[in-house]
């Protein structure tokens, strides 16, 4: 009966500091389920002021409006081929799409009518944007519509026209970040394993940082203010802090695997990776140069993209259902 007790009260202990761990960083508070939706979804976007939320379900080719007041799905907008990536732009009302092999779209943001479509190379997915200066960047091109070669898409979203192409010999282009304090575009080219450095003001690539910790380097976050950038690999799933001025690998870190979004909080100074495995994978900024792997957090299988709200209080995290017909679902933590 002793030892049987001294297993409970031990299994307990490991419960508490389990949960614990958890609370610490993130704490589960809502979940949203979205009918009707089999396949992936991609990315989000996010409405403070008017407190909804924006997904793109690709494979079911509509665009999810949930209502944060509620935390109910509050419209399911159609038409799309396969949207990826969202820009919401609160003074215009307007949300620009990247929808596949067709074009840009641009809705109203009230009505959800489409108001016009920019042409680009085909394959318009993941997007940076740079909101002073009102330019979209958009990876176009590539595998998913069957081209050899891939390009950067230049937009403005004040006159919503497509101004130059950056082509990137590749078949398979990712995430994307922007610096605001200069004229770099950092660019994750997964196929050949490495980041282009574009210059934005000519529109020439100059610099190419090979990623050698692993392969497919895909997701990527940045520190602009130590100028740190955090770029997620998925072949295995690692996590490397690369030097944004020079591209030197820092330190490296196991993660999740299937990743499709690495966040970080410049508020709790921490890296997010969520991973389609079924976790989120945080990491603590304890300086520029020292980093630590924090407990993962439970999620759901296929919970691979998110967003953090601009004051660092809520992850949101879109979970796709794969090729089951179940539905997917918004999980909504609590940032401690």
């Amino acid at each position: 009966m002793k030892n049987h007790f001294t297993l409970l009260f031990g299994f307990a202990v490991l419960l508490v500091a389990s949960y614990n761990a958890y609370s610490a960083t993130l704490k589960l508070v809502g979940t949203t389920d979205l009918p009707d939706i089999s396949g992936d979804v991609d990315h989000l976007a996010i409405d403070t002021a008017g407190e909804r939320l924006f997904l793109a379900a690709e494979d079911n080719g509509t665009l999810r409006v949930i209502d944060l007041k509620t935390g109910k799905l509050e419209r399911t907008v159609k038409g799309f081929n396969t949207p990826h990536s969202i820009l919401y732009l609160p003074d215009a009302k307007e949300l620009y799409v990247t929808d596949g092999s067709k074009a840009v779209q641009v809705l109203d943001s009230e009505t959800f009518q489409v108001k016009r479509s920019i042409a680009t190379t085909p394959g318009a997915d993941s997007i940076a944007v740079d909101r002073d200066k009102h330019i979209l960047y958009a990876v176009t091109g590539g595998k998913d519509v069957s081209m050899k070669t891939s390009a950067i898409s230049e937009i403005d979203t004040k006159s919503a026209k497509l101004l130059k192409e950056i082509p990137i010999d590749a078949v398979h282009v990712e995430a994307m970040a922007l610096e605001h304090s200069g004229s770099h575009l950092f660019v994750n080219v997964t196929d050949k394993n490495y980041m282009a450095v574009i210059d934005r003001s000519t529109g020439k690539i100059v610099n190419q940082w090979p990623i050698s910790v692993a392969r497919q380097n895909a997701p990527v976050a940045f520190d602009e203010a130590n100028r740190r950038l955090f770029v997620v690999c998925r072949d295995p799933g690692k996590l490397a802090v690369l030097d944004s001025t020079t591209g030197k690998c820092l330190a490296t870190f196991p993660t999740g695997a299937r990743a499709d979004e690495v966040v970080f909080d410049a508020v709790h100074h921490r890296i997010y990776v969520a991973a389609g495995e079924g976790r989120i994978y945080p990491y603590e900024e304890v300086d520029p140069d020292h980093y630590k792997a924090l407990d993962p957090i439970p999620s759901a299988p296929g919970a691979k993209t998110a967003l953090l709200t601009p004051d660092g209080s809520r992850l949101f995290v879109a979970v796709s259902p794969g090729e089951g017909k179940t539905g997917s679902k918004i999980l909504s933590y609590a940032v401690n």
